[in-house]
């Protein structure tokens, strides 16, 4: 598994490359800014060697603002099959929304905390890496403030529950029918109720789609 590491604290990119190398993960690229970054994915992608995971502090120089993760949000468009996991000493809704805003298949986004429970950040890692989403509890707790209360997933029947789980994932409709064994339209309507009895109104079909996998993982 390939990663780049986007951090400019020298010691905690260093720190972060040790932690992931000594797990058997090979960090390719360590950069200190988000023009970077940019560039060493390109050139990796341009020698054919496209990294699996970007892994990325949202604040960079020269501003210390967005740097990060406007970086990561580039990227996703220029690769949607690259990973993408952000970390930050705060929650950033704004930008943790923004990340969020297009598809949901390998994106995570974690506080800094995280980092110092070794053994749950680099399952996060290779988790987005593979396609999955992991999203720091206190993420999704400001994302979904203003959510309905209580038990939100008590009107969804066993098999609507077991789609949103493997949407949660990062499973496309599509790979969902495959794992179910079912059409491609019993998922799509599926889909459709969950997104109904959720209280999701209509809107673009990922952003309904992340809402839908936070809800699952605040549940």
């Amino acid at each position: 598994m390939r990663v780049v590491i986007a951090e400019d604290s020298v010691l905690l990119r260093e720190g972060l490359t040790r932690l992931l190398t000594d797990r058997g993960l090979e960090v390719v690229a360590g950069v200190g800014d988000g023009a970077a970054l940019i560039k060493a994915v390109h050139d990796l992608a341009a020698a054919d060697a496209l990294p699996d995971v970007v892994v990325s502090d949202v604040r960079m120089p020269p501003t210390h603002t967005d740097e990060g993760v406007r970086a990561c949000v580039e990227l996703r468009a220029s690769y949607p099959q690259l990973g993408v996991l952000v970390l930050s000493q705060f929650v950033e809704q704004q930008y943790a929304s923004e990340l969020l805003a297009g598809s949901t298949r390998g994106v995570g986004y974690l506080l800094k905390d995280r980092v110092a429970e070794v053994r749950e950040f680099v399952d996060a890692v290779v988790r987005v890496a593979g396609g999955g989403t992991a999203l720091d509890p206190e993420v999704v707790q400001q994302l979904l403030s203003r959510s309905r209360k209580g038990d939100v997933l008590a009107g969804l029947t066993p098999r609507e529950r077991t789609v949103l789980a493997l949407m949660a994932e990062g499973r496309t409709n599509a790979a969902v029918a495959k794992q179910l064994v079912v059409s491609d339209g019993a998922v799509e309507k599926h889909v459709s109720n969950i997104f109904l009895k959720l209280g999701l109104s209509q809107s673009s079909e990922d952003h309904r789609r992340v809402l839908a996998v936070l809800t699952y993982l605040n549940s």
